[in-house]
């Protein structure tokens, strides 16, 4: 506990709806004081709330978006204008194998892919979707998608393949094939 509790008060953690329980009223104060100035760690109650109301179903949640990510993700790596696709899901990732020993209930949500164009039509591809959301987070509800465009400076951490066309996408709990659907007229609409 102490350690895990050093690297939450370091900012090193991330307390985004994580609880800390201790008698050890002294820890608790550092934890309290240190916390709540240096890492905004206090969410508002009715935030904790929701985070509780919605641990009831996440199980469900979970289970379609990992079903629908790995369909999602089979769909696109059959793509002609489609370079990679990376997802633990797929047989074709080199993680494949440890990601099905580490992950026995499915692979996740997220599905990074690159598309063979350049970066105003990645742009554009992202901004001609209907059902899918052109936005920044991922982690929601509801599908999410935002390029990473070669000029940014952080492209060079990524591995030579994900430095053109870099796409970052966050499959929700729509249907999955309204979601392939809605890739496949954008993909269209920007002539791929």
């Amino acid at each position: 506990m102490v350690e895990s509790v050093t690297k939450y008060i370091n900012g090193h953690g991330d307390a985004q709806g994580d609880a800390i329980i201790s008698n050890d009223l002294e820890m608790m104060d550092r934890i309290r004081y240190e916390a709540q100035v240096n890492v905004d760690s206090v969410i508002s109650p009715f935030n904790a709330w929701q985070i509780i109301r919605g641990s009831v179903t996440f199980p469900i949640r979970m289970d379609r978006i990992n079903q629908s990510a790995l369909k999602i993700a089979q769909w696109l790596e059959q793509r002609e204008n489609v370079t990679f696709v990376s997802y633990p899901g797929l047989k074709s990732n080199d993680s494949y194998e440890t990601a099905k020993k580490q992950m026995h209930h499915g692979f996740g949500g997220v599905i990074s892919f690159g598309l063979n164009t350049d970066d105003k039509t990645v742009e554009h591809f992202c901004a001609a979707l209907k059902v899918v959301t052109f936005a920044v987070s991922l982690g929601h509800d509801e599908s999410l998608i935002f390029p990473q465009p070669s000029y940014d400076e952080r492209i060079n951490l990524y591995p030579e393949k994900f430095r053109k066309g870099f796409i970052r996408f966050s499959v929700g709990l729509e249907d999955a094939d309204d979601i392939i659907g809605d890739l496949d007229q954008a993909l269209q609409a920007v002539g791929l």
